[in-house]
C-alpha cells in the first residue's frame, strides 16, 4: 500500500467529519503529532502523526510552494 502524500498547509479529508459539520481541515504542524485545523469552525486537534496516516481519507489541495 502506497503511503499518502502531505505537507504543511494541505488541505485534507478525514475519514469522520468533524462535529460542526464539515470534513475539510488544514495541517497546520508536522512532526511526531500532527496539528489540524477545522476549516469549518477553526477548532484545532493534535494528534499522533501514526493516528493521523490511519485516519486520514485523502489530501484535497496541494499547498503552493
Amino acid at each position: 500500500m502506497e503511503e499518502k502524500q502531505y505537507d504543511l498547509n494541505d488541505i485534507v479529508e478525514m475519514k469522520k467529519p468533524h462535529p460542526c459539520g464539515a470534513n475539510k481541515w488544514k495541517i497546520i504542524r508536522l512532526g511526531m503529532d500532527i496539528r489540524i485545523k477545522c476549516e469549518g469552525c477553526s477548532h484545532s486537534v493534535l494528534i499522533p502523526r501514526k493516528d493521523f496516516v490511519r485516519k486520514m481519507k485523502k489530501v484535497l489541495e496541494k499547498h503552493e510552494q
